[in-house]
């Protein structure tokens, strides 16, 4: 189902100009078919087509922006067996995952293409002292302008969506540099988009190496970043953009409490699917369980069977539960984590062994608050649990933490939900479920090492508009 080779797209066009980036099948590790990589020059071009088109978009009209993204949502609906056979292989993902995230696509591109007719001003009341008697004041938003785009290799499809959408629902020109290890599913929207009337040069969508993608951050002519990734690059990346914004959605080690009235059988099938879904490969995956100790035996006991006979293999076969990690190195790196961690005095419940990029799903106890995976981000099918006697506890250690992504609360009492939200220093509570749920149009994103500013359609819409004012004098 996969071409046997991709192009990039420059200023709205596809463009096969080599074959330099191989791709390749993250369960087998043979190459499954190769894109064309992007050098400096072409990024340059790519920024200029945008600059030129920036006007152009300026003046669509939102029901035509609306026309746009409703013929994206008719494609995907059209090519979704095609996009799903392209996640399994490129990035490793089970087809189940798979086809979750091509759902969510489509999500995120419908809602786009409601919002893109709602965007709303406001009337200002100005009288508000003698001297502005007569004065009256209204604003409208604007597109910033052309939108530099990163996004990372876990969600190829839904993570680019979450850029790409609003831009293209408030009119700004955009350039992306999808993550060379998953670049397909970006560049089936580049050739989707590109069947549409969007001006020359509205998109481009170009693989590249990370050392020749200095204009993606530099640039001037860019007037947002919009960057998803690690901790590490994404701060570097804010440091060196300029003047424009940045919006930074980072890394996380997320935590999940289980208090002491909580239905086992609901939250060990959620924390299961929280923690190793898409071989936990997600920045809000369960790193961290503290489980009430009047059900920490049981649920140790429970959910270790459980973590123990999940199914590892082959993405596309129906049954796995387990892919790959998205390369060996990232394997390499994790399983040194866990073996650090049990040299160190934590007890391996589960998993813990390695062939290749397949880790098994692995569960820990005992692990140092200063061990490496307890401490960062394990981006990996781990997670570690540990008991706790009093709640307030339990969210003082949910917080000592550098990351503060989202955190999820299995409780019944109002009043402890009320108070985890009020004192959890994260980007989102989730009350009754694991922290890894996520729908497409909530606000989205984290504090302190998690980042900076918000996804979700209206609240990314934000960040790429600009509110212009117009004060109106009557004279007296």
């Amino acid at each position: 189902m996969l071409a046997k080779e991709y192009p990039y797209y420059l200023a709205s066009k596809a463009v096969y100009a080599n074959r330099d980036l191989e791709i390749t099948n993250k369960y087998t590790g043979e190459v499954a078919t190769y894109a064309a990589l992007a050098d400096a020059e072409v990024i340059d071009q790519a920024i200029a087509a945008a600059e030129k088109a920036q006007p152009l978009l300026n003046k669509m009209a939102p029901y035509e922006r609306q026309e746009i993204l409703n013929h994206c949502v008719k494609r995907f609906e059209e090519r979704f067996d095609e996009l799903a056979h392209a996640l399994c292989i490129e990035a490793g993902k089970p087809i189940k995952d798979a086809r979750g995230e091509v759902t969510r696509l489509i999500d995120t591109f419908r809602i786009a293409a409601e919002e893109s007719v709602r965007m709303k001003g406001e009337v200002l009341n100005l009288e508000i002292t003698p001297r502005a008697k007569g004065y009256q004041g209204q604003y409208k938003h604007v597109p910033i302008g052309p939108c530099s785009f990163i996004s990372p290799f876990n969600f190829p499809l839904n993570l680019a969506a979450h850029k790409i959408a609003p831009a293209l629902a408030v009119g700004c020109a955009f350039v992306m540099k999808p993550a060379s290890r998953t670049p397909l599913g970006a560049i089936i929207i580049g050739e989707i988009l590109a069947e549409t009337d969007l001006p020359e040069g509205a998109f481009s969508i170009l693989p590249c190496s990370r050392d020749g993608a200095d204009l993606f951050t530099t640039d001037e002519r860019f007037k947002l970043l919009s960057f998803t990734g690690s901790p590490q690059v994404g701060w570097d990346l804010k440091a060196k953009a300029g003047k424009k914004p940045v919006i930074l959605e980072l890394g996380g080690n997320a935590a999940c409490v289980v208090d002491e009235d909580t239905d086992l059988d609901d939250a060990i099938e959620r924390i299961i699917f929280g923690a190793y879904y898409q071989s936990g490969q997600s920045c809000i995956s369960v790193q961290r369980i503290l489980v009430h100790e009047k059900l920490y035996s049981e649920f140790k006991q429970r959910y270790t069977e459980k973590v123990a006979n999940l199914v590892h293999g082959d993405p596309l076969e129906e049954d796995t539960f387990i892919g790959p990690m998205i390369s060996e190195s990232e394997a390499k790196r994790l399983d040194n984590w866990i073996q650090d961690a049990v040299k160190g005095g934590a007890t391996l419940l589960a998993g813990g062994k390695r062939d290749g990029a397949m880790l098994q799903a692995t569960l820990l106890e005992g692990v140092a608050h200063d061990a490496t995976v307890n401490a960062e981000e394990a981006f990996g099918p781990v997670s570690i649990i540990s008991s706790f006697s009093d709640f307030d506890d339990a969210l003082k250690e949910v917080n000592n933490s550098q990351f503060g992504l989202q955190a999820g609360i299995f409780t019944r009492d109002i009043y402890k939900a009320h108070k985890a939200w009020d004192e959890l220093d994260v980007g989102g509570v989730v009350i009754g479920d694991v922290p890894s749920w996520r729908v497409d149009n909530m606000p989205y994103g984290g504090v302190k090492e998690s980042g900076l500013g918000r996804e979700g359609i209206t609240y990314a819409m934000d960040d790429m508009t600009e509110i212009r004012l117009m004060v109106l004098r009557t004279p007296q």
